[in-house]
């Protein structure tokens, strides 16, 4: 699955692990930290997901936690931390001891800020970022034989952060250069740090990379290519271009992807994606498949923790939230796939895209939006809306499996695996009929 925290780290589309609440790439446990109880300082807190019921357990230290502590739970259950004391940086792993908590140092950083990066899909090592004088590094805070050490070094000023495949060996970073342009870039870490450009949309725009789905290689991206900021898609490997489509622009909200399903093999515009929708009635969830040409919007529960998520393969989108007599609790929902294209449409789309340009990682030209009116969404959650109600994650005797969804192969398969020396594209011809405009 694909996951985004609360709090990003410094530049849009980072996806650092967060103070405020992170979840671990499989999905089997959360950390947060939570106000102390005298109310000075913060206590980390464990949530475990993958069991019957979530539960939370309480991870205090000898003291509260000061500002600027992050947390990233690791997918054997121990917690990452993050403490700065002075000009360095204290790295340790939490765990429950009983009515304790057990900590092991794992070194320091002495560097003037670090913050984590996502946790790496197999969940066996964690990674950090640190911006220089020079450039950024990439330390290996957890995994390594000699504990926290410099892995990468890239020039420029780099935010973000997203694994492109499950092994952690691909990290891209949006980078930004000395003239202020900022470019996603991907980072090799088993190449001793090579870099290569992932997307250059074109010369002057400002692009970057918000979510990727190492299984159907479907990327969420931001750029301002199109005149303005906007969210577009493509796929890893595809000939075609990035698209923009009007459904990811509804007027008078902000929409910010937080969580992809995985498990979605060769079938990138299958994948479901979950977005976060800020507007001035509050804030809910959207639901947007690339084969579709339009939002489907869904009531939050009570107390989401706002920005997160995660998905399971069979389509069960999960929100945890708290508040209130719930200290952890998880709500659930599940989204059947949507309907298959008629086939002249397919047809189209397929013919339209397989004459665009090639790109040995992805295609990255523009796909410029219809005219005409934009679709207009609703403001806030009514119930002239499509929304779905969540449901809290029921006990084992009333667990129901959700009803197994149809299988139905949207758009032309990828036909390569993942290369491992990208080669993006500078800049391809536009969508060049309605039909392909629209998607």
């Amino acid at each position: 699955m694909t996951l985004r925290t609360v709090d990003a780290a410094p530049g849009e589309g980072a996806r650092s692990a967060c103070s405020g609440f992170a979840i671990a790439a499989d999905g089997s446990y959360a950390a947060r930290l939570v106000p102390a109880g005298d109310g000075r300082g913060r206590t980390p807190e464990r949530w475990t997901l993958d069991g019957p019921e979530p539960y939370a357990v309480p991870l205090p230290g000898p003291r509260p936690e000061g500002p600027g502590t992050e947390v990233s739970p690791l997918s054997d259950g121990r917690v990452l931390i993050r403490r700065k004391i002075a000009d360095r940086h204290h790295l340790a792993l939490l765990y429950p001891t009983g009515p304790g908590t057990g900590e092991l140092h794992l070194g320091t950083v002495e560097r003037d800020r670090l913050w984590l990066l996502p946790p790496t899909p197999r969940g066996a090592s964690a990674h950090a970022l640190s911006p220089g004088e020079r450039g950024t590094t990439v330390w290996l805070v957890h995994g390594g034989p000699h504990g926290p050490e410099p892995v990468a070094e890239v020039s420029g000023r780099c935010s973000g952060g997203v694994w492109l495949d499950r092994e952690g060996r691909l990290l891209a970073l949006d980078r930004t250069d000395a003239s202020g342009r900022t470019k996603t870039v991907v980072v090799d870490l088993e190449r001793g740090g090579e870099v290569s450009p992932l997307l250059q949309i074109t010369d002057d725009s400002d692009d970057r990379l918000l979510l990727a789905d190492p299984d159907s290689g479907l990327l969420l991206v931001r750029s301002d290519a199109p005149g303005e900021a906007r969210l577009g898609w493509g796929v890893l490997g595809s000939h075609r271009p990035v698209r923009f489509p009007d459904a990811l622009r509804p007027p008078g909200v902000a929409l910010t992807p937080f969580a992809v399903q995985p498990g979605q093999a060769l079938d990138p515009e299958g994948c479901a994606v979950a977005l976060r929708v800020d507007g001035p009635n509050g804030t809910w969830v959207a639901v947007w498949w690339p084969a579709r040409r339009r939002l489907r919007h869904l009531a939050a529960p009570p107390g989401w923790v706002r920005g997160t998520g995660l998905w399971t393969t069979d389509g069960e989108l999960r929100l945890p939230y708290a508040g209130g007599q719930t200290r952890c609790g998880l709500a659930r929902v599940a989204l059947p796939r949507p309907e298959p294209e008629p086939p002249a449409a397919a047809a189209t789309r397929s013919s339209d895209s397989a004459s665009g340009s090639v790109s040995n990682f992805v295609s990255d030209s523009v796909s410029n939006p219809a005219p005409g009116p934009v679709p207009r969404a609703p403001a806030g959650p009514s119930p002239h809306a499509p929304f779905a109600p969540f449901t809290p994650l029921p006990r084992p005797r009333d667990r129901r499996p959700p009803e197994p969804a149809e299988a139905e192969p949207i758009g032309p398969p990828m036909g390569r695996p993942l290369p491992f020396r990208p080669v993006p594209l500078q800049q391809a011809p536009l969508a060049r009929n309605h039909a392909e405009r629209r998607s």
